[in-house]
């Protein structure tokens, strides 16, 4: 979408329907017209930014690019659910990041680490929060620059966690049992350190992020195999690759799965 008038020129990039690039050769000084044209304009991209991303997106054969190190670049999967009794989520990722990094972080207004998926500085550990405690799962493998599958459940009637990655489980262990409650803020590629922000720029994912999924309750084994064999299976009731609803904050891509795998 382009737009000039009175020596103001907006010039847009629509790359997916949920994000939109401003071409370098818009100006925002270059008007005639006035501070009230300039706004109207940015109105107008506001309210086509949120419409766009009110409706579910396919993004079969898609993947989300978090290009650069940042302490705003983020994704938010967007839900009206508002009680999680479990959970499971299952995604694809790659990097080559040695570092800590944050993949999934969803938080309550109670509670900051609700349910979040960090890798720690070690190579082989991933730590899973829920409810505000955490453990950590041991004795993983993660080669850079690879595709890695990995689901995680947890249970609330008993505190159970579990890792699967690239087709194996690891040992059960308990984390903390109870209900997640209250309005969710989920986010990719950063971890929350308060409800919504507090993103540091030295946890943030570097790579590729693909076919997430999420489930308010903890899916049969069968059905986590089928996801790590790339079969088809039930999609996420909660979250689902297929019609997803999100926004993009900073620079976040979206990109042909041909052309990164």
């Amino acid at each position: 979408m382009s737009g000039r008038g009175g020596g103001l020129a907006v010039v847009w990039r629509n790359i997916y329907p949920c994000q939109m690039v401003r071409h370098p050769e818009a100006g925002a000084t270059r008007t005639r017209s006035g501070q009230s044209h300039k706004m109207g304009t940015l109105l107008f991209v506001m309210v086509m930014f949120a419409t766009c991303c009110a409706a579910p997106q396919d993004l079969s054969g898609k993947v989300f690019v978090f290009p650069k190190e940042s302490n705003t670049d983020r994704v938010r999967l967007l839900t009206s659910q508002t009680k999680f009794s479990s959970v499971t989520t299952c995604l694809r990722f790659k990097t080559d990041l040695t570092r800590n990094y944050g993949l999934f972080s969803l938080s309550t207004s109670a509670q900051s680490n609700d349910f979040v998926l960090f890798k720690i500085n070690s190579e082989d550990v991933i730590r899973m929060h829920a409810r505000g405690e955490a453990t950590d799962f041991l004795s993983l493998s993660f080669a850079p620059n690879t595709w890695h599958s990995m689901c995680a459940t947890w249970r609330s009637d008993n505190g159970l966690a579990q890792l699967w990655v690239d087709g194996k489980a690891t040992i059960k262990r308990y984390i903390k049992a109870g209900p997640i409650t209250g309005a969710p803020i989920i986010t990719l590629g950063q971890k929350q350190s308060t409800h919504g922000g507090g993103f540091d720029a030295k946890q943030s994912f570097i790579g590729m992020i693909t076919k997430v999924h999420l489930w308010d309750y903890v899916i049969p084994t069968a059905e986590i195999k089928r996801y790590m064999d790339d079969k088809h299976f039930i999609s996420g009731n909660v979250f689902n690759w297929g019609a997803l609803q999100y926004e993009i904050t900073g620079q976040v891509l979206v990109d042909e799965e041909s052309e990164v795998m």
